[in-house]
């Protein structure tokens, strides 16, 4: 696999999945339609696997890198689609876009890493603000729509939590055996939040459009993008992957705008400005940003 191509991959997925989860869970219960999509994953993962005879691991540190990828993704995810219900595609993804810099703040504690200079806080500063732009309103009146940017910015930070212990683990293990692994992992917890929120499978109620996105989301929101992201991590900087943050929330928006009706607020476009601004103001080193540009590329 070439990186540019696995690195595109990433950001194609990426930018389509916050469209996919509101589009599955119109007509299937959250809980079902992540079940599925992870079920799905698993299936033809598991098929590859035993085709190419890829080895899976099950080391003590190969377990640790398992179960906590588990739990960013059983977090993440189910939190993200409760979320669906409540706000759009776009802001979705632009919420989740704020993970480099939450992530940044759990690798001093967790990693040891240098302590944010104040060009950093002034990026924080940047993406806080643009985020209170775009939320205000839904802040203010109070609707339940707060309900889904507490939720979603609950799922970015157990993911980009899970993002940094993974790095802690001395373990370096091919793509697919780590998305499988993690997918062995979470699907039971997934089981169990399907039967005590739902644990209903009735099935009339279901749209050819729930279901296409539910198999677009298990094929390649959860199994190609998690093989492509796994694989550029090892062979890209954390600052380059990084910069995926900054490129999904802007044709995520776009996409929700297009296809599902969602409006563009002004206080979006000056609040989703604000919080990109931050992200880019964050990612920042003009010779590390040139590096990572040429080794994309």
């Amino acid at each position: 696999m070439k990186v540019p191509f696995a690195y595109l991959c990433v950001v194609i997925v990426s930018s389509t999945t916050p469209l996919g989860i509101v589009w599955s869970s119109q007509s299937v219960s959250p809980t079902m339609a992540v079940l599925l999509r992870m079920c799905i994953a698993a299936v033809l993962g598991t098929l590859i696997l035993l085709t190419t005879r890829i080895r899976l691991p099950m080391s003590s540190n190969a377990v640790k890198l398992y179960s906590y990828s588990a739990l960013g993704i059983f977090g993440g995810m189910m939190c993200s689609y409760l979320a669906a219900g409540y706000i759009g595609s776009g802001l979705m993804s632009l919420l989740f876009g704020l993970s480099p810099i939450v992530a940044g703040l759990f690798a001093q504690r967790i990693l040891g890493e240098s302590k944010f200079t104040p060009i950093r806080w002034l990026a924080f500063a940047f993406a806080i603000a643009g985020l209170t732009i775009v939320c205000w309103d839904k802040i203010a009146l109070a609707g339940e729509a707060i309900y889904g940017v507490g939720l979603i910015l609950f799922a970015m930070v157990i993911f980009s939590a899970s993002g940094v212990v993974i790095k802690s683990i001395p373990i370096n293990i091919h793509p697919l055996a780590t998305t499988l692994g993690a997918l062995y992992f979470c699907i039971p917890l997934f089981f169990i939040a399907w039967l005590v929120f739902d644990g209903n499978t009735d099935t009339t109620l279901w749209t050819e459009r729930s279901v296409q996105a539910i198999v677009y989301l298990g094929v390649f929101g959860s199994l190609i993008n998690y093989i492509a992201y796994f694989f550029i991590l090892q062979k890209l900087s954390p600052t380059t992957v990084a910069l995926v943050a900054l490129i999904t929330p802007v044709f995520a928006i776009l996409l929700g705008a297009q296809f599902n009706n969602e409006t563009i607020a002004l206080n979006t476009i000056i609040g989703g400005s604000g919080v990109l601004f931050g992200l880019a103001l964050y990612q920042w080193n003009p010779t590390k940003l040139t590096v990572s540009v040429k080794k994309v590329c």
